[in-house]
């Protein structure tokens, strides 16, 4: 099969020209949906493989021939924001019939030890207003490098505790954009945290001591903006049961 690899050293080539096997060959999936993806040990150290589900035949030949395919676009994104997301390794495309069909991104493996999910959801969480303090500081620091994150959910924030400093990385990352950001779009960035108004509070205080401005500013114009993510989410529900019946 043809396909197309980029490594960043050549050392990864044979474990990503033959990553089909690899893959197959695993049973440590940690997701599995749209994509997957797997811990793969690689010379005495583990990676994390992400396969993505082969498009529909329009976006084969879009990502072949006009645009960037998702594994390219992680790959892309990770090597501009390295401090921000595990270690790039590479990428490889295979082809079918001059078209774009098996993709996979592969990266260092970040031994984190929750998402800023567990926190969110779970009240009784250890030292939960530490790590969302922790995690409002963190989302300034992204905002600042001019990276917006366009999935920016609980589940693509990894969180990491190194004696009692809390670590972030940021993963699912092949849809970016980077550019100076205003406050509004900022404060849109945590719609789709799922926070809490408390919650809220908590991380955009933090967010705001960065900043130096009152943080009642900027909680109105983010309560706002989860408010009607919310409210799409529960359209997009509503309009799934109806076409299920």
């Amino acid at each position: 099969m043809i396909y197309s690899l980029v490594v960043e050293e050549e050392k990864f080539t044979p474990f990503l020209t033959d990553i089909e096997k690899y893959f197959t060959q695993s049973s440590d999936s940690i997701h599995k949906a749209r994509n997957e993806l797997k811990i793969i040990p690689y010379h005495d150290k583990q990676y994390v493989v992400k396969a993505f589900k082969v498009p529909n035949v329009i976006n084969r030949f879009a990502y072949r021939f006009i645009r960037s395919s998702k594994a390219k676009r992680a790959y892309e994104n990770a090597l501009k924001i390295k401090s921000f997301t595990p270690k790039p390794i590479g990428y490889i495309e295979f082809y079918r019939f001059g078209l774009l069909a098996e993709s996979y991104f592969v990266s260092e493996y970040f031994a984190y030890d929750f998402t800023i999910r567990e926190p969110i959801e779970d009240k009784g969480f250890p030292d939960r207003k530490s790590i969302l303090r922790a995690f409002g500081a963190f989302t300034y620091a992204l905002h600042e490098a001019g990276i917006y994150h366009k999935d920016y959910s609980p589940g693509n924030v990894l969180v990491q505790k190194i004696k009692e400093a809390y670590h972030f990385q940021i993963v699912d990352i092949n849809r970016m954009s980077f550019e100076k950001l205003d406050l509004n779009k900022r404060m849109l960035n945590f719609s789709k945290q799922g926070l809490c108004t408390d919650d809220l509070k908590i991380v955009i205080s933090s967010y705001a001591k960065q900043v130096g401005i009152v943080s009642e500013k900027l909680l109105v114009q983010a309560k706002g903006f989860s408010e009607l993510h919310q409210k799409r989410l529960l359209r997009k529900r509503a309009l799934k049961k109806v076409y299920k019946r």
